[in-house]
């Protein structure tokens, strides 16, 4: 059996202390990791169902082959991993503003670290998704002003639940057309959310989107013996 509880890694970042730790879970009979911020669970791999979820609804909404993806969040890899898991992925960008994450993933701390250092098409990328977002320049640096097909975001734990409040410009309308921008017409975004759907964030996915829904995903919490829920966002850019 794993040993029943190992700290991989600390780090003191500019958003408070983070921590990566392995631990053996007795009501799964399984190991977990957990990636700590101060007090803040940001993820765990016991909870991974919405964080595949927003990549695979990305894809669905996407028919095309070729397809330029970002992903804002890299936390334990599973988004990354399901929007891979699609042949029809040309590249994958994923940015996160921790850069001991993607160090994590790139030492093999962390176990989707080996598949995702591996895939040819898959750029981890150190930055702040959100200044990127409302730049001029846009998500990728080296290539001003390129456009995506699919940006799945999995930050914050909800639009008004945030992990700083520099982030919470982005989900105002002006902020929400900036991501607009990013897109292809008919790009799709998608955005997980602990929170039950918001309907304030919804009208102002509307101004710049169509195809707007919010989608509630259950889940199993065997800590909780219970389900627990998840929203996940997903809107489309107008075709000409």
């Amino acid at each position: 059996m794993a040993k029943r509880f190992e700290e991989l890694d600390w780090r003191q970042t500019p958003m408070g202390e983070l921590v990566l730790r392995r631990r053996w879970d007795l009501t799964v009979q399984a190991e977990v990791y957990e990636i700590k911020l101060d007090d803040e669970y940001l993820m765990s791999s016991l909870f991974t169902v919405a964080e595949a979820e927003i990549g695979h609804q990305a894809l669905a909404a996407l028919p095309n082959t070729e397809l330029d993806i970002v992903v804002g969040g890299l936390g334990l890899g599973y988004t990354a991993q399901a929007v891979l898991a699609s042949e029809n992925v040309r590249s994958l960008i994923v940015i996160d503003a921790l850069d001991a994450v993607i160090d994590w993933h790139q030492r093999g701390l962390i176990p989707a670290g080996v598949e995702l250092s591996a895939d040819p098409r898959c750029t981890l990328q150190h930055g702040d998704f959100f200044a990127l977002a409302r730049s001029a320049t846009g998500l990728d640096p080296t290539q001003p002003g390129r456009r995506f097909h699919g940006i799945v975001i999995d930050i914050d734990h909800s639009p008004k639940h945030l992990l700083d409040p520099s982030h919470a410009d982005f989900y105002t309308p002006d902020g929400l057309r900036h991501l607009a921008g990013h897109l292809h017409p008919g790009g799709v975004v998608t955005l997980w959310s602990n929170d039950p759907p918001d309907e304030d964030f919804t009208a102002a996915l509307k101004r710049d989107f169509i195809d707007v829904r919010s989608d509630v995903v259950t889940f199993d919490n065997p800590l909780q013996q219970r389900s627990a829920t998840a929203t996940i966002y997903l809107a489309t850019t107008p075709t000409p």
